[in-house]
């Protein structure tokens, strides 16, 4: 008979690998943030407010820069040509640059968008 303790450990590791591997890892919104919500005021009078919790437009976030990751390794691996690689590595840094002003969401520096570093 198998330890049932080494077979709890060996699943955990490999969710995790498949977790880090598809860029599914767990992410924390800062502490600061939790149980706010984000509130949009339309600049026109008479038109309601909108609120949600940070939480799910954190996720979203979240769900986004993965899918960017993902987007970023299928490319890598592609067989494209070198120059299209890079035209679309490019696209893709952009895409993180624009997507820094919600680094202030996450509570590790390692979880936060990266652009382009400037000259």
């Amino acid at each position: 008979m198998s330890d049932p303790s080494q077979s709890v450990s060996l699943e955990a590791l490999l969710r995790r690998v498949i977790r880090e591997e598809s860029g599914l890892t767990p992410v924390a919104p800062a502490e600061k943030w939790r149980g706010g919500h984000m509130v949009l005021k339309p600049g026109r009078p008479g038109v309601q407010e909108k609120s949600i919790p940070i939480e799910t437009f954190f996720h979203k976030v979240v769900m986004l820069r993965n899918r960017l990751r993902t987007l970023e390794q299928q490319v890598n691996g592609s067989d494209l040509p070198d120059d299209q690689k890079v035209k679309l590595q490019s696209y893709i840094t952009g895409c993180y640059g624009s997507l820094t002003s919600f680094n202030i969401l996450f509570a590790e520096d390692d979880d936060r968008f990266v652009g382009a570093a400037s000259d």
